[in-house]
């Protein structure tokens, strides 16, 4: 990426792989680590002063269980191209409310207080695959 300036997008990109990453519960050092960097490196990245490469953000994606697009949603636009091209319709975050809060939320602090990074990525997994098979 050498030679490349950064701009306000890998600033936004930078807070999100950090509130994702902090939201997981990972360091910095375990994410450099499975990046092979350092966590300086990785702190640049997560700041905006260098541009993440698209091999690390799919690191990253997996290892916390938040999709690519997601660390997409909101960023700058520094052009005039629309943002819909060939993809599949949007989809919003289940947002707990109703009859469906408390449980929600109840699981989701169970599975965080309970199980290791690898046992909550095979729930969100499962939980993935629950919501396709509901959208049949």
């Amino acid at each position: 990426m050498a030679g490349q300036k950064t701009d306000e997008r890998d600033i936004h990109l930078g807070l999100r792989m950090a509130e994702e990453r902090k939201r997981s519960h990972l360091t910095q050092r375990k994410v450099a680590q499975s990046f092979g960097m350092s966590a300086a490196q990785l702190q640049k990245y997560e700041k905006g002063v260098n541009r993440i490469s698209a091999v690390h953000l799919e690191i990253l994606s997996r290892m916390t269980g938040v999709p690519i697009g997601d660390f997409f949603e909101g960023i700058p636009h520094l052009d005039d191209v629309p943002d819909r091209g060939f993809s599949d319709a949007e989809q919003h975050a289940f947002v707990p409310e109703g009859p469906w809060a408390g449980l929600a939320l109840v699981m989701a602090k169970h599975v965080v207080n309970t199980f290791d990074e690898p046992n909550r990525r095979d729930f969100a997994s499962a939980v993935d695959t629950l919501q396709r098979e509901l959208s049949r």
